[in-house]
């Protein structure tokens, strides 16, 4: 397809206004290669990394057949975690405002099973979940497949590396025979070639040139030898001298991501560390703080960092070199993402000389190096993040909803709708992203006022953070 416009697709009159209001002018190369097809009704395999636009690819062509006066399970979409089965369930949601009322409901681990059950009695059109949550829904029938008319697999690779194969296999047992499946993955080891074969018919296969190739124009790539002593000191060093606005550090250990944490709270930087000995709370607000722009620096394993979608990532740095080249290909191309330019900086050892020349030979080209001596502090003073988070106690369960407090900051407060970033919330909890300088005063006024017609306890989540230490 030589024009990209979405106005060339046979989208409702609807949708193509909605996506124009979006933003969405043109296609990109895996929507242009994927939607005709599956518009069309076509099986289609997706080849496609992440940042390439895939969701919104499966998400047009399963609100294309969705009847929106049916309000039974049309569509399915497994992912492989919780966090982007919540940005896809988004991402649907705002591409969905252009039929009337059209519900999609996020079924994942590490949330109560009675809340969403109770969802599931009222209807929905659209479910969104991770593999092992929505098997106990199907084993409680609490979930009904009758009426699926399209299935969509999600970054396979990624819920084939973490043991969902059997799980994968039993959802698609019990989905009806007669459906579309979409399936999309960065990568095509045997699992998700065999689940293709075995679950979709006659399917399609598109693929974007340089999928799986690290060597993207808009990342800049930088290499630099050091020795295990200078390793952990070499990141805040990188920090200063580049300043990214946000940045994932990748480590190996999750010994190394605690360690690495430290070094960089010891100089200042308001880093935080994912791994996995952190139980699911702690683990969501991480991320809430760290995808507000509370946290300059997240520091993360692969497997914690899986199913991550950051928006506008500055920098991504590989502490440790991956031992999977492709692993390395997924790292740095969560930065550079729609067009924006990237930044990857690596460190290696003469150890990991080996797994360097893995790497270039997939990329087809050298790392670039420079010497660690002559990295220099660039002007500026510490590297703070812009925002700072407010947790209030209080969630859905009390029918808070984002714009109650964006109400309370901006009316009683004085606060202007400016200065209050993104808006979390959960079943107990809500999660508020404010101006640093405000934070403090912020807390105050709100706990002053009131939400929703009563007082609520609100505190900075770094000071709970600082009080558990």
């Amino acid at each position: 397809m030589t024009d990209t416009a979405f106005s060339r697709l046979p989208l409702s009159p609807a949708m193509l206004a909605n996506l124009d209001q979006l933003g969405y002018a043109h296609m990109t190369p895996i929507q242009a290669m994927s939607l005709p097809l599956a518009l069309a009704g076509r099986d289609v395999i997706g080849e496609a990394r992440t940042g390439s636009g895939k969701t919104a690819a499966f998400a047009i062509a399963l609100l294309h057949r969705l009847d929106a006066s049916l309000t039974r399970v049309q569509a399915l979409v497994l992912c492989p975690t919780r966090e982007l089965a919540e940005q896809v369930t988004q991402e649907i949601r705002r591409l969905a405002r252009a039929a009337d009322n059209i519900k999609v409901l996020s079924l994942c681990g590490g949330s109560p099973m009675r809340p969403q059950i109770e969802s599931l009695a009222f209807g929905a059109h659209i479910v969104v979940g991770t593999p092992g949550r929505l098997i106990d829904h199907l084993e409680r029938d609490t979930l009904d497949l009758s009426a699926l008319n399209t299935l969509v697999l999600d970054e396979a690779d990624r819920m084939l590396d973490m043991g969902f194969v059997e799980d994968i296999k039993a959802v698609a047992r019990r989905a009806p025979a007669k459906r579309q499946t979409l399936l999309f993955s960065a990568t095509f080891p045997d699992g998700v070639t065999e689940i293709a074969a075995r679950f979709m018919r006659e399917p399609q296969t598109v693929k974007v040139a340089g999928a799986t190739s690290a060597a993207a124009s808009s990342i800049r790539q930088i290499a630099y030898e050091v020795t295990e002593a200078q390793r952990l000191d070499a990141v805040p060093r990188l920090l200063r001298a580049f300043r990214p606005d946000s940045t994932i550090a990748f480590c190996n250990t999750k010994q190394h991501c605690r360690d690495l944490e430290a070094v960089l709270a010891a100089q200042g930087f308001v880093a935080l560390a994912l791994h996995g000995d952190l139980e699911q709370r702690d683990r969501d607000q991480v991320l809430i703080q760290f995808a507000n722009r509370s946290a300059s620096v997240l520091v993360a394993t692969d497997v914690a960092a899986r199913g991550l979608d950051i928006a506008n990532l500055a920098c991504v740095i590989n502490v440790d070199i991956s031992a999977d080249v492709e692993q390395h290909v997924h790292r740095i191309g969560r930065t550079g993402r729609a067009g924006a330019d990237g930044l990857a900086l690596s460190l290696a050892s003469l150890d990991e000389m080996g797994r360097v020349g893995r790497i270039e030979q997939l990329q087809g080209a050298p790392f670039a190096w420079e010497p660690l001596d002559g990295v220099r502090d660039a002007p500026g003073g510490p590297l703070l993040p812009a925002m700072d988070t407010l947790q209030i106690l209080g969630g859905r369960k009390e029918k808070i909803r984002p714009g109650d407090i964006l109400g309370a900051l901006t009316g009683e407060a004085g606060f202007t709708a400016a200065q209050v970033g993104k808006i979390n919330v959960t079943d107990f909890h809500s999660y508020v992203a404010v101006e640093r300088g405000i934070a403090r005063e912020a807390v105050k006024r709100l706990s002053l006022g009131k939400l929703k017609g009563r007082k609520v306890k609100v505190r900075r989540l770094a000071d709970l953070a600082s009080a558990g230490d």
